[in-house]
């Protein structure tokens, strides 16, 4: 398996993060991985089609919000460490509204 493809840490826009973020459960991919740290793809435990998980971890990574590693024939994902150099504070900060959001419904 080859390396995925991720953009410079210049090149990742605001707009582009925000919207990643913008579909729930790309916001829930993140969370997952706030929460627990680095993971292979197969340990997400969400009601989506694995076709469909690949490509909300393809919009997470192009838009520079994920890291992943090819090892063989799995492929690890975590999020991207100097995304918070780049916007400091900002998945943290979209995290926590998310669940006060969450929270009220």
């Amino acid at each position: 398996m080859k390396q995925p493809f991720h953009p410079a840490l210049d090149a990742v826009g605001l707009t582009d993060v925000l919207g990643a973020l913008s579909d729930p459960v790309r916001l829930q991919i993140v969370s997952i991985l706030a929460e627990g740290g680095p993971r292979t793809c197969g340990e997400f435990d969400l009601p989506i089609a694995k076709s469909t998980l690949s490509h909300h971890m393809k919009v997470l990574r192009e838009a520079g919000i994920l890291a992943s590693k090819a090892d063989g024939t799995r492929c690890f994902v975590s999020l991207r460490p100097e995304l918070d150099e780049r916007f400091p504070g900002l998945l943290r900060q979209v995290l926590s509204l998310a669940e006060r959001t969450e929270a009220r419904a």
